[in-house]
């Protein structure tokens, strides 16, 4: 079992930045492919970047490239989102998840067996 814990997220303005840390408990972090989602009011969750095991291989929404980077700590059992150029649509509780093996990464969200609680990210314009 693969608990998750995000933090960073909060109440921000459009086109400012933020940071978002998801922790793993597992020793064996660098083996789980890495993702992050997010889920607007009244929308279904959508795939936002993924990581795979080394952290050279990343794969970003089309909403997002380019304005966000996910990146991992294998050292730290940490994944990261870097997000610039905040967007008000990008208000969304933001989740990290986490899927053994996937060395490439991983968009599917079926795939993903672990799943963090979720991070609030509003942004207002």
């Amino acid at each position: 079992q693969v608990q998750l814990v995000e933090s960073g997220g909060g109440l921000v303005q459009a086109g400012v930045s933020l940071r978002l840390s998801c922790a793993a408990s597992t020793r064996t972090f660098s083996t789980y492919a890495m993702g992050w989602f997010r889920q607007a009011p009244g929308k279904e969750r959508e795939f936002v970047a993924t990581v795979g095991w080394s952290g050279s291989a990343t794969y970003y929404a089309d909403s997002v490239q380019g304005r966000f980077t996910i990146s991992r700590d294998n050292a730290q059992n940490t994944v990261y989102l870097q997000m610039n150029s905040l967007k008000p649509e990008g208000t969304a509780v933001y989740y990290c998840a986490a899927v053994l093996g996937f060395p490439g990464g991983c968009y599917s969200e079926s795939q993903f067996r672990y799943w963090g609680q979720g991070t609030q990210v509003t942004v207002s314009s």
